[in-house]
């Protein structure tokens, strides 16, 4: 067997592989294109959708403090 040969049939047996890995997971079919999209789409708003949180929470603690300060602030001065 030539190394061209040898070759080609890693080629081919790493492409039925991959095939077959496909198939196992689901997305073999004529959907998978549009399935795996999908999948980035809701992977990319799960992103977003965390930072967005963990400003809100950063804020929202923020805002706490500040008043928390404020108020103790106002009440030292109303003495």
């Amino acid at each position: 067997m030539t190394e061209v040969e040898l070759e080609l049939v890693i080629q081919k047996a790493a492409q039925e592989g991959a095939k077959q890995a496909l198939r196992e997971v689901g997305l073999s079919d004529q959907e998978a294109y549009d399935d795996v999209k999908e999948l980035r789409s809701l992977l990319e708003t799960w992103k977003i959708t965390k930072t967005t949180v963990g400003q809100t929470i950063t804020r929202t603690i923020t805002t706490a403090l500040l008043t928390a300060l404020a108020v103790g602030i106002y009440m030292g001065w109303g003495e």
